[in-house]
């Protein structure tokens, strides 16, 4: 039997492909109270039930789980103590990101898991995208962000003052302030054009997640197809539901995969 891939809803990635490559997405929490949104992360009750399901399913083959940064949700330290009671077959990544590189990580699992390879090979393979990959968030306001305490109270200070378009990048696992930009349009040319250099002229894995922004994420994309290296492959779709709840409306995610050195 195969080893099994799962992840959080945080990883983005869109249903159909989930299922065509056989990942479990357990969804993170969005609740409403007193009008207002806020999230919460997974507990470790949940991913025990969800881990030991998959185990019966691969015929304890091992599963590798991959969730968003410990610097961003409780939800990978839930994991972890979820993991401790499968005797070593969980192995739990520690992606410091967050967004569609962790899918990225998780369809390149899948795909080897499917190939016949073991857990320990089906990890190193999700560690490896994670270590040419990097997420950006281009955020249309700063409410939410700063609101749900994401970023810290310096770089929220910074962006106030001086970014009315900030452009964030995640760093070790947290958010933080790239770019100090005035327009969305000089944004999107510094993310282009930040992109380009780091991946010297080889094509690109980009996927680009929008919460109310389909038409300014389609303009990027074009930006993109224009400026990346022929060949580059890009895959488009709404910004996750606990994701928009922090980011806001307006917001576009970006992550990308490079290619090896």
């Amino acid at each position: 039997m195969a080893v099994r891939i799962v992840t959080d809803s945080s990883s983005g990635l869109p249903v159909d492909l989930a299922q065509e490559l056989g990942i479990t997405v357990v969804d993170l929490h969005v609740m409403q109270s007193s009008g207002e949104q806020s999230t919460a992360g997974l507990s470790a009750l949940e991913l025990t039930a969800a881990y030991a399901r998959q185990l019966e399913r691969g015929g304890d083959a091992g599963v590798v789980a991959l969730h968003l940064s410990k610097e961003l949700s409780s939800t990978w330290s839930a994991a972890t103590q979820a993991a401790a009671i499968f005797d070593g077959l969980v192995h739990v990544v520690d992606t410091q990101t967050i967004g569609m590189a962790v899918g990225a990580a998780a369809m390149a699992a899948a795909k080897v898991a499917a190939e016949g390879a073991d857990v320990h090979t089906c990890a190193e393979v999700a560690r490896d995208v994670l270590g040419r990959s990097e997420t950006w968030l281009y955020l249309h306001r700063l409410d939410a962000i700063k609101k749900s305490g994401r970023i810290s109270a310096a770089t929220a200070v910074v962006s106030s003052a001086l970014a009315t378009k900030p452009l964030m990048r995640v760093e070790h696992g947290r958010l933080e302030l790239a770019f100090k930009t005035r327009t969305q349009s000089k944004a999107f040319a510094r993310l282009v054009e930040a992109i380009r250099q780091r991946a010297a002229s080889a094509p690109v894995f980009v996927m680009i997640q929008h919460f109310d922004a389909a038409n300014e994420a389609a303009e990027l994309q074009r930006q993109m197809e224009r400026q990346l290296a022929s060949g580059s492959s890009f895959l488009s779709c709404p910004l996750e539901p606990t994701a928009a709840v922090h980011a806001g409306p307006g917001a576009i995610g970006v992550s990308v995969v490079y290619q090896r050195d």
